[in-house]
């Protein structure tokens, strides 16, 4: 999927560095997450020593700068500049959410903060370096992108390298913030492992979301009414998304780094059920078919044909 040249967006929309005061990790999940927080799980080791504990400090420390992002202004900047791309995804999907949040549940969309880094950063729930990858923070309301999360999805776990498998991951985040909207993401942390555990379902409801962006992304207004950000969906759009979203489940993770599949220690899902719900948000478009955690079936989300 490729952005409107012609498409326009504040540059300001998406900060570079920075990040917020300290408190108690509320990760609701995140793609990067699983790379690193899962693998520690698994082999015994302790996540918290890759995302802060209890604690931040004021400003981000950074291990490489990044450039601002003064020359994102035009669809154009997005197919050219992975940045670019992530501030333009971000537009996006506040342009369907600011819409569609309202109308499908009665709950006014709030922006989400978004933030480049390079190395590490400074949260409101901790300090988080780059393996952790993109994730949400609940307690600063802010998804937290180091773009160099995506080449490692290509060259670790074979994902496509696609727009759309990066704008995926843009979307499953602020999926994240829909749930803390919504009131949710707190399920993940009282069910935390299982194959039919919160934290589960909290996930696959974010690739569901992902989707329902997705559905909705190539034919809603820009700012003032302006062009669709993006252009109308590809086949191979869609390829890419799966195959992003096949690429971080937890057998595929857990395969690699163990020679085995263990349900009972996943977090996120089956490759699978993530490409499934996905599916379910872009098919239907329908906030309520992203209901996981009524789901009986997480292998079978209803609202897609058997």
């Amino acid at each position: 999927m490729t952005f409107n040249e012609g498409a326009r967006m504040d540059p300001g929309r998406v900060r570079v560095g920075g990040g917020g005061r300290g408190g108690r990790v509320a990760i609701g999940g995140g793609l990067g997450g699983l790379v690193v927080v899962i693998l520690a799980l698994l082999l015994g080791g302790d996540p918290g020593a890759i995302l802060g504990t209890t604690s931040g400090s004021d400003n981000a420390i950074e291990t490489g700068p990044l450039a601002g992002l003064e020359n994102c202004r035009t669809g154009a900047d997005a197919n050219r500049d992975l940045d670019c791309r992530v501030a333009f995804t971000a537009a996006s999907l506040d342009s369907v959410w600011g819409t569609e949040l309202a109308e499908q549940t009665g709950t006014e969309y709030v922006q989400p903060e978004v933030v480049l880094f390079s190395g590490s950063v400074a949260t409101g729930c901790g300090n988080a370096t780059s393996e952790v990858g993109p994730f949400y923070c609940p307690a600063d309301s802010t998804a937290y992108f180091d773009t160099t999360f995506f080449q490692l999805l290509v060259d670790r776990y074979d994902s496509s390298a696609g727009p759309l498998a990066q704008e995926y991951v843009v979307a499953h985040e602020v999926g994240h913030h829909i749930q803390n909207q919504l009131g949710d993401i707190g399920r993940a942390q009282t069910d935390p492992r299982g194959p039919e555990s919160g934290a589960v379902r909290t996930e696959l409801q974010a690739d569901c979301y992902a989707g329902v962006w997705a559905h909705y992304a190539d034919n809603q207004s820009g700012p003032d009414g302006g062009q669709p950000f993006l252009e109308p969906l590809s086949t191979s759009d869609i390829k890419d998304a799966l195959s992003a979203a096949a690429s971080v489940g937890d057998d595929r993770i857990q395969k690699a780094a163990t020679g085995r599949v263990n349900p009972e220690g996943w977090t996120h899902g089956s490759a699978e059920q993530r490409q499934k719900w996905f599916l379910t948000g872009y098919t239907t478009g329908s906030v309520s078919d992203c209901d996981t955690y009524r789901a009986r079936d997480l292998d079978n989300p209803p609202a897609l044909p058997r």
